[in-house]
């Protein structure tokens, strides 16, 4: 008779298993033993698969695939995840059609490229592990990719305005992505009242950062309002040209590479032996109640309890402009604008709801620790990934005056970043991941520990200075979706295209029950803010 065992491996926790082969040396505990083909778990975060008894040793199918590593800042989106912690991120693309066209023609131009059926290589990514990966999370670029499953059309009933499409976006950024597919869904959504049209983006955070999602947008994307038969986001874009070989140097340097060499392997000596400084740097600025990636003052709030898997969404915009003169005019930058703004409509919303507390709110605030030039990946697309630190700023939501709370925040960014500038992208990044270790707790476990996560997280990507067009539709505004996690029920990124900046908000609807009301605040804040800057 020939049995099923049921296994669980202390290192696999989602076997994917294919061809054939011998364990040897994985540690595993037998849960049942039941006849072949009966059904497994069904909890969908931890399937446990099946392999038959055949006598010793002990056969089972393996995994044939030959995954791309996957790096653990990506790895930590998808073993946190669970169904009331989604880990996608999005964008909502509102577009004005080209002129004499109407939103019907954009619908037929995705038609026609979604049936060239051409996909680049991040829109092919599967998340996999498998027992030839020892459990450790890895991309499968292999494989067709359904583009009549992942490109999807909507329509809101006319006519539509903006409240309409953000319960829309609330509703489809709640929704999980299948694992068992590449990591992303588009949505062309049709129906406004204003003849113009949007595109929803939902992508998994361990294939993206807010960076890199921008860099792919701007490469399917052109500054050319003329440009036609441009590619759809998925598809490939022309590959960069690579600079030609020094011909000087004819190939490679065998006798300059044992002194690289050396370097190397002295420089990561360098850097380990910095490790330790840069964590305790972190910890004393912390103690110190300075700006840095760790904060430890953070007070508890309405925001900072456990959430459900309800989304709610909302964004608005103003003149870029606007910022940027309220900045010069107070020594500061758009992003201690930003934070300041936040920090206003955030004091005015707990106001409201008679939850502010007496110590001011502090916000964690990623950072890229990508280069200036755009990092070209497989197939010329922009590298995508996540290639990010965090800072923590005080948000002075204990002070009623709007140009005081610029003032603080101005200050504590400038110690924050103060605190990273001799600082390498490995000691950044460990320093990031000290300051995240209570989100991370919260994440993984579900609940808070002792120690609670910065209250709100905050983030600024900035985008394409130019106005931008996909095939004669100009792009008007980029609203960005984020992730709502257990100990931070709201999110707040902003994103700049042209002359406009764009804030989206993204919260847990029963957490933060009327996330609308912020829009108002955020704006009643800008004029505060220009007021205080003699504007």
């Amino acid at each position: 008779m020939v049995l099923s065992l049921t296994v669980t491996s202390g290192i696999v926790a989602d076997l994917e298993m294919r061809g054939e082969g011998t364990l040897v040396g994985i540690w595993v505990w037998i849960d049942t033993i039941r006849p072949a083909g009966q059904a497994f778990s069904h909890n969908p975060f931890l399937r446990p698969r099946s392999c038959a008894v055949v006598g010793v040793p002990l056969c089972l199918e393996f995994c044939d695939l030959m995954l791309i590593p996957m790096s653990p800042t990506d790895s930590v989106f998808l073993l946190a995840e669970s169904e009331n912690c989604q880990m996608q991120v999005g964008g909502l693309a509102l577009f004005s059609p080209p002129e004499g066209a109407r939103a019907s023609d954009v619908r037929d131009m995705f038609a026609a490229a979604v049936a060239r059926d051409k996909v680049a290589g991040v829109w092919r990514k599967r998340a996999r592990r498998s027992v030839t990966s020892l459990g450790q999370w890895g991309w499968d670029t292999g494989g067709e990719v359904d583009l009549d499953y992942h490109v999807q059309y909507s329509a809101l009933p006319r006519p539509a305005g903006m409240a309409e499409l953000w319960a829309l976006v609330s509703w489809l950024h709640a929704a999980p992505l299948n694992r068992e597919r590449p990591l992303w869904e588009m949505h062309l959504i049709e129906g406004l009242a204003d003849g113009r049209y949007a595109v929803y983006i939902k992508m998994h955070h361990a294939l993206v950062d807010g960076v890199s999602a921008m860099g792919m947008l701007r490469a399917a994307l052109s500054a050319d309002s003329g440009r036609r038969g441009g590619p759809a986001l998925w598809e490939p874009v022309e590959p960069a040209p690579k600079p030609a070989p020094d011909s000087r140097r004819g190939g490679l340097d065998m006798f300059g590479l044992p002194g690289r060499a050396v370097a190397t392997a002295w420089g990561a000596a360098r850097e380990a032996a910095g490790l330790v400084p840069a964590l305790a740097g972190t910890l004393e600025q912390a103690l110190w109640r300075r700006g840095g990636p760790l904060s430890l003052v953070a007070p508890h709030t309405m925001l900072n309890v456990p959430i459900d898997g309800t989304r709610s969404f909302t964004g608005c915009s103003w003149p870029l402009e606007r910022l940027r003169l309220v900045a010069k005019n107070s020594d500061a930058t758009v992003n201690d604008v930003v934070l300041a703004m936040c920090a206003g409509a955030l004091r005015s919303y707990l106001t409201s709801k008679g939850a502010l507390p007496w110590a001011p709110l502090v916000a964690m605030v990623p950072v890229s620790l990508r280069g200036t030039r755009p990092e070209r990946g497989w197939g010329g697309t922009v590298d995508a990934g996540n290639k990010i630190g965090s800072l923590t700023c005080g948000l002075a939501t204990n002070l009623a005056d709007a140009g005081e709370r610029l003032a603080a925040v101005r200050a504590g960014m400038r110690e924050g970043k103060a605190a990273l500038a001799s600082r390498s992208r490995l000691q950044v990044l460990a320093m990031s991941a000290l300051g995240a270790a209570p989100l991370a707790l919260g994440m993984l476990v579900g609940h808070l520990g002792l120690l609670r996560p910065p209250n709100v997280m905050i983030s600024n990507v900035s985008g394409s200075p130019a106005p931008l067009y996909w095939n004669g539709a100009r792009l008007d505004a980029l609203y960005p979706l984020s992730i709502p996690v257990h100990g931070q029920a709201l999110n707040i990124t902003c994103t700049s295209t042209d002359d406009t900046i764009a804030f989206g908000l993204t919260g847990c609807r029963h957490a933060v029950p009327g996330l609308g009301a912020m829009t108002g605040h955020l704006d009643h804040e800008l004029r505060l803010l220009e007021r205080a800057a003699g504007l």
